[in-house]
């Protein structure tokens, strides 16, 4: 384990958008049994989940595929904060406009078939566990 974390922790990025339809593509030809895909992203709008879905759902329509993404921690921080000024009014709405497009992310991947995590990074362990614990339990898997 601490390999892998050191091994993604030097990892660099050009800031690239994933190709999504490579990566099925490479599922599809390496992986031949029905499996469990634990897929860690970000999507940062409904519209950039829109530009994927087609691809996720071929993953989930031959896998299990559950998406991790995660919550913005520092919005949270903005939203527990007391709007004082009217700037401050206007960065908690957008905070929250935010806030809502997540939740409205997992329900459109709820509704296409497709398990989803949103999580604060902190959390992601755990949580992450306790899905794969439930899906145990529920004998998806």
């Amino acid at each position: 384990m601490n390999l892998v974390l050191e091994t993604l922790y030097r990892q660099k990025t050009d800031f690239l958008e994933s190709d999504f339809e490579k990566l099925f593509s490479v599922i599809r030809n390496r992986i031949t049994n029905r499996s469990l895909l634990v897929l860690f992203t970000n999507f940062e709008s409904v519209e950039s989940l829109q530009r994927e879905m087609a691809a996720l759902k071929k993953m989930a329509k031959y896998h299990l595929l559950l998406v991790g993404f995660f919550e913005n921690t520092e919005l949270k921080s903005v939203l527990g904060k007391k709007a004082a000024t009217l700037e401050d009014i206007y960065i908690k709405t957008i905070a929250e406009k935010f806030m809502y497009e997540k939740k409205m992310m997992v329900k459109e991947l709820h509704k296409n078939g497709i398990l989803s995590i949103l999580t604060s990074p902190e959390n992601l362990t755990v949580n992450t566990v306790n899905k794969y614990l439930e899906l145990k339990t529920r004998m998806s898997i």
